[in-house]
């Protein structure tokens, strides 16, 4: 790997995945020891118990509270439940243990950027909790409601992490902000029912059903924190906008939030039972235990299933552990072959990157003979009508930066306008399309407006050194966040900060251009749109 390339991945991975913060031994709603309160705690209630948390200058931190019992030994591969309630009062002060997984820089590598047990909060199967931003703890200001999503697919990450503070946003916005640990991979999504029986019938989509206990978590709770459980506003980016496309699909979220954004995750389909047994059938494979033994996965140490998904993910094809359709906690795939209809009437906003794909590019150099020799390989006979389209749109682009986009445009952002087509066309709700295009300032900006440069600008809060914190950037994140709050108070993204965004449309198709100088562009790069409507038909 280049060593700027792999520099900045490592400066990403560690500012937004751990810092350098040894595990954390307890967590709230456990039997940690209580710690004496500092001049800035502040305690309030849950159904199942009293929390208390920390006062940073107005604005209340609670880490770490449970939504859900362990997942470990019987709990494995079943429904969340509800924690057993406590007397007195737990500390909610540091962050809960997140959920097991690997942490590598990116999926081509398999380069662990940093070791499993540092990231902050530290791993177990009790990852069952989330963690909450808020001015107030007044069961009466009622203040929007913001339920953020982490990325990292279905199968890394953590609310944990400095991108996804809210402390900024709650001070700036007068909002609550939550995010939410649950169950990843293999030990969220291993679908045993064909293989195990009616016990194991939701094995393949626990990981969602955490993702729906936090928001009726949040839906009993959330007014002991300020916040209006009405008033609702769900979104994540990558692997959150994935989760959160899932739950737009999912009957038993219905009516636990309001309104939804999808940042560069827009899913379209699952998979479904038979390719989601398969993946299971291997998984036991690895671990040496036959179908006779299925029982025996909730006695594995969590370690071993981690390693044998990771050995799986090395696999030629790789194979994979997310949400499956199950008929019932997911009925259908989510936006296809239409926007689901369980969620026709909350208004959303769909987005991706203008280089979205360019954080799994590694040859930022690359030369445009190179750039050729790859489309070549990629699409074959297509290979010059594609390159002459893009020189046409784009002649004094360098070739990675038309790399990140050909692979950005045929895949993410394809399924992005598929979503926003799909919504706008079951007419109950408006959807709002836009493209963010200001480019990440790390390394001179060499690498463009990458996956994840929208994240943590999202919540008023510019994170370095994807983000960075300049005075550009800082004009950047007030313009996102002015829409997160309009769209969070109202449904509708227009404010003072950004010129007036229509919904988005078949026949105007008006898309939000995020850059310095922000606009509506209707129907932008038109012909590249088409192009991949033909290629990939």
């Amino acid at each position: 790997m280049n060593d700027g390339r792999r520099d900045f991945l490592r400066k990403i991975m560690a500012s937004a995945q751990a810092g350098a913060v040894l595990p954390v031994l307890s967590k709230a709603g456990r039997a940690a020891p209580a710690k004496e309160p500092g001049n800035g705690s502040v305690v309030t209630e849950t159904n199942d118990g009293k929390v208390r948390g920390v006062d940073s200058g107005g604005v209340k931190i609670f880490k770490g509270i449970s939504y859900g019992e362990s997942t470990a030994g019987k709990n494995r591969f079943m429904p969340p439940k509800k924690p057993a309630k406590w007397a007195g009062v737990r500390d909610a002060i540091e962050f809960g243990h997140i959920s097991p997984q690997t942490l590598v820089t990116n999926p081509g590598d398999y380069e662990k950027a940093i070791e499993w047990d540092k990231e902050k909060g530290g791993l177990s199967e009790d990852c069952l909790n989330l963690n909450v931003w808020t001015p107030s703890v007044k069961s009466g200001a009622k203040l929007p409601v913001l339920v953020q999503y982490h990325g990292g697919g279905f199968t890394t990450g953590s609310g944990n992490l400095p991108g996804y503070d809210g402390e900024a946003m709650a001070r700036w916005a007068n909002v609550v902000i939550v995010n939410v640990n649950h169950r990843l991979g293999a030990l969220g999504y291993t679908y045993l029912g064909d293989l195990a029986g009616p016990e194991f019938a939701y094995s393949g989509v626990a990981g969602m059903m955490d993702c729906v206990a936090a928001l009726q978590w949040v839906h009993d709770n959330i007014a002991n924190f300020g916040g209006n459980p009405e008033n609702v506003f769900i979104f994540g980016q990558s692997g959150g906008g994935a989760k959160t496309s899932v739950l737009l699909s999912m009957p038993s979220a219905k009516g636990l939030f309001h309104r939804a954004a999808v940042q560069s995750g827009s899913t379209l389909r699952l998979a479904h039972h038979d390719a989601a047994t398969q993946n299971a059938e291997q998984l036991l494979a690895e671990l040496g235990l036959d179908k006779s033994r299925i029982g025996d996965l909730q006695n594995v140490p969590f370690e071993k299933i981690v390693e044998a998904q990771a050995a799986l993910a090395r696999h030629t094809p790789p194979v994979g552990f997310t949400p499956s359709v199950d008929g019932k906690i997911i009925p259908r795939d989510p936006f296809d072959p239409t926007a689901p209809e369980v969620s026709a009437t909350v208004p959303m906003i769909v987005s991706t990157t203008l280089e979205d794909a360019a954080l799994r590019m590694n040859d930022w150099d690359i030369t445009e003979d190179g750039l050729r020799s790859w489309v070549q390989k990629t699409y074959g006979d297509k290979a010059d009508r594609i390159l002459a389209t893009y020189r046409r749109a784009y002649p004094n682009v360098r070739p990675f930066l038309i790399k990140a986009r050909i692979a950005t445009d045929s895949g993410g952002r394809r399924n992005a306008t598929t979503m926003a087509e799909r919504k706008a066309a079951e007419g109950g709700a408006p959807v709002y399309l836009y493209r963010w295009d200001y480019p990440s300032p790390a390394y001179g900006g060499k690498f463009g407006a990458i996956h994840g440069m929208d994240v943590s600008l999202a919540l008023h809060n510019p994170v370095p050194p994807l983000a960075g914190n300049t005075p550009e950037t800082k004009t950047m994140a007030e313009k996102l966040s002015s829409v997160w709050l309009a769209f969070a108070k109202t449904g509708d993204p227009n404010n003072k900060a950004i010129p007036h965004w229509p919904p988005y449309n078949a026949n105007q198709r008006p898309t939000m251009i995020f850059d310095l100088n922000t606009r509506v562009e209707d129907d932008p790069a038109h012909d590249i749109r088409l192009l991949w409507d033909e290629v990939r038909a």
